[in-house]
């Protein structure tokens, strides 16, 4: 019996350097900051983008940052009210592990990470029964990190619990909000609730993200069975077929050109809109989970990169869905965001060409931040997710990934347009992985010089 998981709460990032990500996230992603946990040990800072929530914890071993000179002054761009949190303190919150009253406890709802390196680590499931499911799980042998545990202030409690999953530094938070009354959750002052000089402050504006569309986990090789069978076993995850002649076993295999890569992915929800629609009260869309692995080839890869930069095993990269891929591409752009740009050729291809014109976009307009297309080949198949979308309307997904957000060249972010598209862009997957490559090898070369113009000469002489 698989844990029943009811819908993903939040990302967890743990970093060095709270002020560069939050102000990113805000300045940059068009994220919303709502609501902070500041205590005299701990900072958390809690961002939302439609349904998609990224908590950024900040190391305890480096200084903290001052309220008055650090993220927090410096968001009101999109936040009024964040000016105002120099004065927050939040709210009195208890903690019971074991029976034992922890007034210690400086990140709630997950776990302290120990990393050298900046890190997406927690994936935080919302559960029914949190001792129910700790039960379950630990009878089937995973370990936990934290055992049944609830934290509680004014307006309820929620209950919690950690479980380590077996890809790296990855662990998953499982929670229970059923009997809590708050916006967000204990020990978190709601953003929106802090005044000044009495008078409530601006609403922010709404974030052209929606949601969480996929995750992806850059793994060892020859470690996606065991991955699969551990989600399969205890969160009941089930396989989503990248293209639908891959192999059960193999998985979506690309080994051509110098390209290797193994691709399978799974997911925990079946056919919900897929993506075509908002995420509503009542259903939340689904999210799937990707476990990329290079294949033997010589030479470094994008994967082997991440392992080795990241120092094992994690979330390499999350997709944020948006209705409007072109718009909010061009909007993060403006605002400062790096995207990794595929050769020019992509674009003036005979048969990608008439692709983007049939599905009713420009090839020059996708060209200027390097978003790319792709059609579902899989929408005449007998055996698609989705047969309630009419055969006549042809089904693709439009796609863009950012430059590393960390230090490292590890995590990054993708944007996601789905027109009815289920899964990951098969015809992408090339183009995606030469662009990253590209930027791979420019960074190798000279780090120190590396720009978006030296990035974009890299791709066009592929």
């Amino acid at each position: 019996m698989a844990a029943y998981l009811h819908r993903l709460h939040h990302i967890a990032l743990h970093v060095r350097n709270v002020d560069k990500i939050a102000h990113d996230l805000v300045a940059k992603f068009k994220f919303n900051l709502i609501a902070v946990r500041l205590t005299e040990k701990s900072r958390q800072l809690a961002f939302r983008g439609g349904s998609a929530v990224f908590i950024v914890n900040e190391r305890l071993h480096y200084p903290l940052l001052s309220l008055n000179g650090g993220v927090v002054s410096r968001l009101g761009c999109h936040s009024p009210s964040v000016q105002d949190l120099s004065e927050v303190r939040s709210p009195a919150v208890r903690t019971v592990t074991n029976n034992r009253i922890n007034t210690e406890n400086n990140f709630l709802y997950d776990v302290q990470s120990n990393y050298s390196v900046d890190t997406a680590c927690n994936v935080c499931f919302e559960v029914e029964d949190v001792e129910r499911t700790f039960g379950v799980l630990r009878n089937q042998g995973c370990d936990f990190l934290v055992p049944p545990t609830h934290v509680q202030d004014d307006r309820g409690v929620v209950f919690y619990s950690v479980v380590k999953s077996v890809v790296g530094n990855v662990c998953h938070t499982l929670i229970d909000k059923s009997k809590y009354r708050g916006a967000f959750l204990p020990g978190f002052q709601d953003v929106e609730n802090v005044r000044k000089n009495g008078a409530h402050v601006d609403e922010s504006p709404p974030s052209p993200i929606s949601h969480f569309d996929h995750i992806t986990y850059a793994c060892p090789r020859r470690s996606t069975p065991d991955v699969m069978r551990w989600y399969e076993k205890h969160f009941g995850f089930e396989r989503f077929f990248i293209d639908r002649d891959e192999d059960i076993n193999e998985g979506y295999v690309l080994d051509q050109n110098g390209i290797g890569l193994r691709l399978t992915a799974m997911k925990y929800w079946k056919c919900s809109e897929v993506g075509l629609k908002l995420p509503s009260k009542t259903k939340e869309p689904d999210c799937k989970f990707v476990i990329a692995e290079s294949l033997p080839e010589p030479g470094r890869n994008q994967v082997e990169t991440f392992l080795e930069q990241h120092e094992g095993a994690g979330i390499q990269h999350v997709g944020l869905y948006t209705q409007d891929i072109v718009s909010t591409a061009n909007t993060l752009a403006q605002a400062g965001v790096n995207f990794f740009a595929p050769p020019p050729a992509y674009y003036t291809e005979v048969g990608k060409q008439q692709e983007i014109l049939d599905a009713g976009h420009a090839p020059e307009l996708l060209s200027q931040h390097g978003i790319l297309l792709d059609t579902d080949l899989r929408q005449d198949s007998p055996d698609s997710l989705c047969h309630h979308i009419p055969a006549e309307n042809k089904r693709y997904l439009l796609q863009v990934f950012t430059q590393p957000i960390f230090a490292e060249d590890t995590f990054f972010l993708e944007l996601i347009e789905r027109r009815g598209a289920s899964g990951f862009g098969e015809g992408n997957i090339r183009a995606l992985w030469r662009s990253v490559q590209a930027y791979m090898e420019s960074q190798e070369v000279k780090p120190e010089e590396y720009s978006l113009e030296s990035a974009t000469a890299q791709t066009r002489q592929h």
